[in-house]
């Protein structure tokens, strides 16, 4: 690893965890980051590691961060912390392998959606079908939209940077 690398992680890390304190800091709008639905902006960082590797761990130390700091808010403690870090690494991997945009949506929609909803389900007491239904969907519009965005940024961004 070198420097850029790490350079470049620790940004996504820190752009991911900014986006979500932004987004959870208003108390009523933080039930969007850590319910039964989760709409987080930030998830559209996951598209990422399509165009950069180093994409892969600033998204598992940004999930990480952001679900330590606000662990009060979501009430699901360590297992959110380390867990939905943990599927967000493997999501990250997964969609680093992926060929294009549509296929690399589906490692974060799919391991988020029945994987994260688990013990989101478990703590809130709201069946596992409609938890996962609800964050899948939460997070099929974070990276569609999101997702593209970023996408879109960083192709233009990557036009005129010199590196």
């Amino acid at each position: 690893m070198n420097i850029r690398y790490l350079t470049k992680a620790s940004l996504i890390a820190a752009i991911y965890l900014v986006l979500i304190l932004i987004q959870a800091l208003p108390f009523p709008v933080a039930n969007l980051t850590f319910g039964p639905i989760q709409l987080r902006i930030a998830e559209g960082l996951t598209l990422l590691p399509l165009v950069e590797s180093a994409a892969v761990p600033g998204l598992f130390v940004g999930v990480l961060l952001a679900n330590f700091l606000l662990a009060p808010y979501s009430g699901f403690g360590l297992v959110d912390i380390i867990g939905g870090a943990l599927v967000t690494l493997l999501a990250a991997y997964l969609t680093s392998k992926t060929k294009n945009k549509y296929i690399g949506m589906a490692p974060p929609v799919i391991l988020n959606g029945l994987i994260v909803s688990i013990w989101v389900s478990y703590f809130t007491r709201i069946p596992y079908i409609y938890t996962v239904l609800g964050i899948a969907a939460g997070e099929l519009v974070s990276v569609a939209i999101f997702g593209s965005l970023i996408l879109y940024v960083h192709k233009k961004a990557s036009k005129y940077r010199e590196w």
